[in-house]
């Protein structure tokens, strides 16, 4: 095998929906985004953390993404999967513990293998948890195919050693303040990997299947130039440009379910154009590369202030109080707790209209007009 999966698990919901994505995507090359570099980072200090409770030999990583939000962040699952696995050794005399285990499924599809970021094995459950450092939505772990996959590499050995009786999937997602759990048998798990994940897989690693657009084109290397994609967007965005009265409360909800993706759809487009007209020095008809708004900036603070006190000048600095983050990091969450704990607040969010879905709780009508009328 090589160092990526061809059909990997992480990418198992878009090629499931849309299995001619991973052939179309294959021309295309991969680049490692910011966001993706951070989790990387993220991923490694739990792993080390995790490692050094479980007294395991393990050396700390440096990174110059961790800043205080990340290992904050990094701190809050550890802590969880900590008590998952103090909860384990309470209830089995023999608990199984892997931290990033690699996980392979290719007995469902060729080249298919990814990395659990922690596996816990009792008599009777197995435990995957996944580790999203994404401030984008929360990811539910019902019917994830990613998790799924990995609960069918897991059985294949949990099953040798342990009566299992449940499988059980939970993304942890720090910065949205987002667990989300769900079990399932490992009967129902093998019957989806055959009937589902097999068929798809091999349609998939063949280039055949159906194109679909949908929310899974999101990291798809193909989205900027997909025509299922562009075809979806455009039949939306025909039914967009009408004026909203006129249009059906039917209509509306059509509307409300993909302006997301539309939105998506639209920005991917901008950038793929832009990056090939400053990159490729591509033209394209009607639209130039023009210098955008910039704002000053020293060129060095400590000449600038050594100047301005040359010159009389002394009322040149600002104080400001550490952030919330760093006073919590620095006191300790006991004390800060109890020193500045009756100091801070969480204000009310802004009023968002979501899909039923959402696991926040609704928020009734003459309420949000009340909060309407306050923010106004």
């Amino acid at each position: 095998m090589g160092a990526h999966a061809r059909f990997s698990p992480s990418a198992a919901n878009r090629l499931i929906h849309c299995p001619p994505s991973l052939v179309l995507g294959e021309e295309f090359p991969d680049d490692e985004s910011s966001y993706a570099a951070e989790g990387t980072a993220g991923h490694a200090l739990a792993e080390h953390l995790i490692r050094k409770y479980l007294k395991q030999r393990t050396k700390r990583p440096v990174s110059d993404y961790y800043s205080d939000d990340l290992l904050e962040a990094v701190d809050e699952y550890v802590a969880f999967v900590i008590s998952e696995i103090e909860t384990a050794r309470r209830e089995c005399a023999t608990p199984m513990f892997a931290v990033e285990q690699r996980v392979d499924a290719s007995n469902y599809v060729q080249d298919c293998f990814g990395t659990a970021d922690m596996v816990i094995v009792t008599d009777g459950l197995v435990h995957i948890i996944d580790l999203k450092l994404g401030k984008g939505v929360p990811v539910s772990a019902e019917h994830n195919p990613q998790l799924m996959i990995y609960g069918l590499g897991i059985l294949e050995t949990a099953e040798m050693l342990y009566d299992t009786e449940t499988v059980r999937l939970t993304i942890f997602q720090p910065r949205l303040n987002s667990v989300s759990s769900w079990d399932i048998t490992p009967e129902e798990l093998k019957t989806w990997g055959e009937e589902t994940l097999r068929p798809a897989g091999q349609a998939a690693l063949n280039g055949e299947g159906i194109q679909k657009a949908g929310s899974w084109c999101r990291f798809c290397k193909a989205r900027f130039t997909c025509r299922e994609r562009a075809n979806e967007g455009l039949k939306l965005a025909k039914m967009e440009f009408r004026e909203p009265p006129l249009l059906s409360d039917d209509e509306i909800v059509e509307v409300l379910k993909v302006a997301d993706e539309l939105s998506k759809w639209a920005s991917d487009v901008y950038a793929y154009a832009q990056d090939q007209a400053i990159v490729h020095h591509k033209q394209w008809k009607g639209y130039k590369l023009v210098m955008g708004k910039s704002n000053r900036k020293y060129t060095s603070e400590q000449e600038v202030a050594a100047a301005a006190e040359a010159a009389g000048y002394t009322d040149i600095y600002k104080r400001s109080l550490i952030g919330i983050t760093e006073m919590e990091r620095l006191m300790g969450k006991k004390e800060f707790a109890q020193v500045i704990g009756p100091l801070v607040y969480k204000p009310a969010g802004k009023l968002t209209l979501v899909p039923e879905s959402d696991k926040r709780e609704a928020i009734t009508s003459s309420t949000a007009a009340a909060d309407f009328k306050e923010e106004d």
